[in-house]
C-alpha cells in the first residue's frame, strides 16, 4: 500500500498504549505518530502530527473523553474511534460519544487477552479512514438539522396492528434512531432494530432511547414476546430474528458467524422478517457504511412488505441505503425528516 494511515493513541493506562502501538504498528498501513496519556498532551500532538485517526478512552485524567471529544469536534474535526470499557462512571457515556462525532467504538474489556479486540480496532481504523472525507463533511450538517431539532410527536390513530417494523443502522444510526423513535405514538406495531454496536453497549443505546421516546425501548431477549408500543435493541454480539407461533411472535439469538463483519446483521434480521412477516412488514435501511440490510431488504420487498432507505442528504454515511438502491430493494427514498409520518401513514 502506497499510503499510511496516522494514528494517535489517546489512553491513560500505560499497558493499553503499548499493546495498541505495538499491534498497529506491525501493519504495513498503519503509522502510530503517537501516544498521549490525557487530552492535554492529545491536543498538542494533534496539532503537531495531523493524524488521520485517533482512539480515544473515555475516562481519563484532568479531562474525560467526552468533554475532550466534544472540544475536538467542535474545532478540530477528526475521525475518532473509542475505545472504551464497559465499566465507565456514565452509563450512556458511549452512545453519548457517537452523538458528540465518535465515528465507532470497540469494548476494549478483553484488549490484553483477546486478539480479537485489536483486529476489530484496526478494521475500524481503516473503515474511519476510508470514509473520512464523507462523515466529517456530512456530520456536523446531520447534527444541527435533527440533533437540534425537536421532532414532530404523532398521535394519529392507528389503525392495524398485524404489522412489524424492521431498521437497519450503522455509522450516524444513533441519531437517525432516537429521531424516528421519539417521533412515534406508543400504539405502534412492535418495533425491531439492529443498530451496529458492539456487544455491551448495546443495553445502554436501549435505555437512551427509552428515556427519549414514548415508546417501551428495550435490549432485546431471547424468547421475548412482541408487543405493540415496544421497541427491541438487537444484543451486541448476536444476531436477531423473528419467528411466529399461532397469533404470538417471539425473538431468537442466532449465534452463527459475522456477516459483512457485523454481529448483529441487519441482513440476518431482514431475512427473518420477510420469512415471518411478508407483506406485513415495514423496513427502514437507515445511514450506514457497507452493504448490510440490502439484501435482506430486497427479500422484503419481494415478499411484499414495504420497504423505505434514507436518503443520500440526511444520511452521514450513505453506503447502506445506497447499496439497497443499486439493488433495487427500495419502494421509496425518503429524507430521515419524512420517515416517521411515513411510519404513520402506512399504519393507517
Amino acid at each position: 500500500m502506497g499510503f499510511m494511515i496516522k494514528v494517535l493513541i489517546v489512553d491513560d493506562s500505560a499497558i493499553v498504549r503499548e499493546t495498541l502501538s505495538k499491534f498497529l504498528s506491525s501493519k504495513k498501513d498503519i503509522e502510530v505518530v503517537g501516544v498521549a496519556p490525557d487530552p492535554y498532551i492529545a491536543r498538542d500532538k494533534i496539532l503537531k502530527l495531523k493524524p488521520d485517526v485517533i482512539t480515544l478512552d473515555i475516562e481519563m485524567p484532568k479531562m474525560d473523553g467526552l468533554s475532550f471529544l466534544e472540544k475536538l469536534m467542535l474545532y478540530h474535526p477528526v475521525m475518532v474511534i473509542i475505545v472504551s470499557s464497559i465499566t465507565t462512571k456514565d452509563p450512556y457515556s458511549v452512545v453519548k460519544a457517537l452523538e458528540l462525532g465518535a465515528y465507532d467504538v470497540v469494548n476494549k474489556s478483553n484488549i490484553y487477552s483477546v486478539n480479537e479486540v485489536l483486529e476489530e480496532i484496526l478494521l475500524k481504523i481503516r473503515n474511519a479512514y476510508e470514509n473520512k472525507d464523507q462523515f466529517l463533511s456530512r456530520f456536523q450538517k446531520v447534527i444541527k438539522t435533527y440533533k437540534n431539532t425537536k421532532p414532530h410527536i404523532y398521535t394519529s390513530e392507528i389503525e392495524t396492528t398485524d404489522k412489524l417494523i424492521a431498521i437497519g443502522a450503522s455509522t450516524g444510526g444513533t441519531i437517525a434512531l432516537e429521531y424516528i423513535l421519539s417521533s412515534l405514538p406508543k400504539n405502534v406495531p412492535p418495533i425491531l432494530i439492529v443498530q451496529h454496536m458492539p456487544a455491551g453497549f448495546t443495553n445502554q443505546f436501549a435505555y437512551r432511547l427509552n428515556e427519549l421516546s414514548k415508546l417501551e425501548v428495550k435490549e432485546a431477549e431471547e424468547g421475548d414476546i412482541l408487543q405493540n408500543g415496544k421497541a427491541y435493541i438487537a444484543k451486541g454480539g448476536y444476531h436477531l430474528k423473528v419467528q411466529k407461533k399461532g397469533n404470538l411472535a417471539n425473538l431468537l439469538f442466532d449465534d452463527s458467524e459475522k456477516v459483512y463483519f457485523q454481529k448483529p446483521s441487519v441482513d440476518v434480521l431482514f431475512f427473518s422478517v420477510a420469512e415471518t412477516y411478508g407483506k406485513n412488514a415495514i423496513a427502514i435501511l437507515l445511514t450506514g457504511m457497507g452493504k448490510d440490510g440490502s439484501t435482506g431488504l430486497l427479500n422484503i420487498k419481494e415478499k411484499g412488505g414495504y420497504t423505505i432507505v434514507q436518503d443520500e442528504a440526511s444520511s452521514v454515511v450513505w453506503g447502506m441505503p445506497r447499496a439497497a438502491i443499486e439493488l433495487n430493494a427500495h419502494k421509496e427514498i425518503l429524507s430521515l425528516e419524512k420517515i416517521p409520518r411515513r411510519i404513520i401513514e402506512l399504519l393507517k
